[in-house]
This record gives C-alpha cells, structure tokens and sequence, in this order.
C-alpha cells in the first residue's frame, strides 16, 4: 500500500509539472471559445475508426499468443479493452497486468507468457511511434523539448527490440546462459520458482523467433497507429485549422512516447503538453491547439474506458482485483516498464 502510494505521488507530480509548463501561455477564455465553436460530430466518425483500430490491436494479441493458446477475437475482444479501462483509471499501466491476469483466469495462459507478450507489443508500438516521428522530420522539425528525449527512447527501443528478438532466435542459447548463472547465483529453494518463470518468458517471446512473425508484428502495429491518427485527423476537423496528416503522425508519436512517462490516471498532463506544443510547432495557435487537443484527449477516453468498464463489471471484476492482479504477475513474471496503452 505505501508503495502504490508513492507510484500515485510520483505519477501526479509529473502531471503536476506538465500542466505548470503549459498553463501559464493560455488564455483560457480562448480556449473556452474555441470549446463552444467545435463542430463535436467529427468525434463520431473518429470514435468508429478507433475501435477499428482496437480491433487490429485485438488481433495483433491473438497472432502473438497463438502458440499459446489460439483464443478467439470475440473472446479477446472484452481482455483488451478491460485492459484499456485499467491504464486510464490506475496509475503506471495496472491495465496491462490485469488483462494478463484476466486472460489467465479465462483461458488458462500463464501470466509470465501473457505478460512478456505486452512487454513486446510495448516495444513495436513504440517503434512505430519513432517511426511516425521520423517520417515527419523532413517536414517540420521536432520541438526542442523533445529531441534529447526522442533520441534516447531510440536507442532504448532498438535495443530492447534486438535484445528480444536474439532471445527468441537463441532459445538453447538463452537456456544455457540461465542455467549457468542460475546455478552459481540463485540457492536450491529459488531455483523451481525462477526455472518456471524463466520457461514462461521464453514461451511468451517465441512470436519473435521468425522473421515473417516479426513483419506481422510490425505491419499491425502500423495498421493499430494509423487508425489512431485517422481519429486524430477527424477530430481536427470540429476545428478551425488544418495541418497534414503527417504533422498529426508526429504528433501522436510524440504524445504516446510522453505517456511512457509515469502520470496520474488519464495521462493528464503528459498527453496535453507534448500534443499542443508539436501544434503550435506546426503554427496553430496556443490556446486552438489546447482546445484541439482537450477535446482529442477526451474523445480517446472515454468511449474505450466506458466499454472496458463494462467487461469489467460484466466479468465480475472489482476495484481489489488490481492489488490481486499486481500480487500475481509479481509472482509469476516480468514486469510492464512504468509509463498509454
């Protein structure tokens, strides 16, 4: 308990820190006006191709645990968006380790191999956020603010990327390595518990062990993001500004490499920074961008969180079952780095 007390403290500290940057270049009457003015039926539209997105993402998961366990979409279908539901109300990601425990409670799946499945769809979404990134470079520069910050992630991500994919590729390898520092680190007593952990890792990172797996990865994460920035370009529309689609790629790029970062539910804060100042980058003005990006931010949401909320209470689910799926995946495996879905 004192330690999720002090994952809330940091979360919203950093919030904290985003929202003071922004707030004192608003003019929150502007804002408002831009508010009132907004035509919100281009929500609509954005709503409908987000879902479509989530049902790419649904199958991406699918794809990934078939060696696993071959679970349907339309079963799958309630995991995701409970997961969804998890990380925009619970601070540093509980969402991706309730939807492993989820998954295990209903189709069996270990959450040590559910749970190195979400590690690697973190890393491809992040890849492809990079790439949106530097597909638009030639076009606009990126804001200073976030350079260094862009750059490190890179090489992180690049890294993570080889590192698994190695593993996946060198399975007797991987298993001789742990078993020499197993035997000369670990007492007797761990060895059962980190042997079957080891073993679910390995089995969660197979969907790495082929090129033609890491191309259908990596296609569908692209298909997941262009959705996502086909939302972003309709709700553009309920206002008056325009810039390219490949401005509105950077953008969302740079906004879901900030919410990497730990932040109070929601990702208040490190969502609406990055958004409006990669906009005015682009010459929208201040308080537009803000009300843009308010808006985008709740039409992203709401509709998923309403929907993950009801699976939720449709599975029976209660507010004591994250510190329940947090005691578990502790138990059982690796860990979500700290940080949107």
């Amino acid at each position: 308990m004192k330690r999720q007390r002090i994952q809330l403290l940091i979360g919203f500290a950093i919030s904290a820190l985003f929202i003071y940057y922004l707030l004192p270049g608003l003019k929150l009457d502007e804002v408002g006006a831009a508010l009132a003015t907004a035509n919100y039926w281009w929500i609509v539209p954005g709503v409908i191709v987000y879902f479509i997105g989530l049902g790419a993402r649904t199958w991406r998961w699918h794809y990934m645990l078939r060696h696993l366990k071959p679970v349907p979409l339309g079963r799958l279908f309630p995991v995701v968006c409970i997961g969804y539901f998890g990380n925009n109300v619970y601070p540093f990601r509980a969402g991706e380790i309730i939807r492993s425990w989820v998954l295990k409670r209903k189709e069996g799946i270990p959450i040590a191999s559910s749970l190195t499945t979400v590690i690697i769809e973190r890393i491809f979404d992040g890849l492809v956020m990079l790439l949106f990134v530097f597909l638009a470079l030639p076009f606009a520069p990126i804001p200073d603010a976030y350079r260094q910050f862009v750059v490190l992630l890179t090489v992180l991500l690049v890294l993570a990327t080889a590192l698994f994919v190695w593993m996946a590729m060198q399975p007797e390898r991987m298993a001789r390595l742990y078993g020499w520092f197993a035997a000369r680190l670990l007492p007797a007593t761990l060895r059962r518990r980190t042997d079957d952990i080891f073993q679910r890792f390995m089995e969660g990172i197979r969907s790495l062990s082929s090129p033609r797996d890491i191309g259908m990865i990596f296609i569908t994460s692209i298909a997941v993001w262009l959705m996502e920035t086909v939302k972003y370009w309709f709700v553009m529309h309920a206002f008056p500004f325009n810039v390219s689609f490949l401005a509105l790629m950077l953008m969302n790029g740079i906004v879901n490499l900030a919410t990497t970062l730990p932040s109070a539910p929601g990702y208040v804060g490190t969502f609406d920074t990055p958004g409006i100042e990669t906009l005015v980058a682009y010459g929208v003005g201040r308080d537009l961008a803000a009300a843009y990006t308010a808006v985008l931010h709740v039409a992203l949401w709401v509709p998923v969180t309403a929907v993950g909320a009801w699976f939720f209470w449709r599975e029976q689910l209660t507010w004591d079952d994250f510190s329940v799926a947090k005691e578990a995946a502790a138990d059982s495996g690796p860990r979500i780095a700290d940080g949107k879905q």
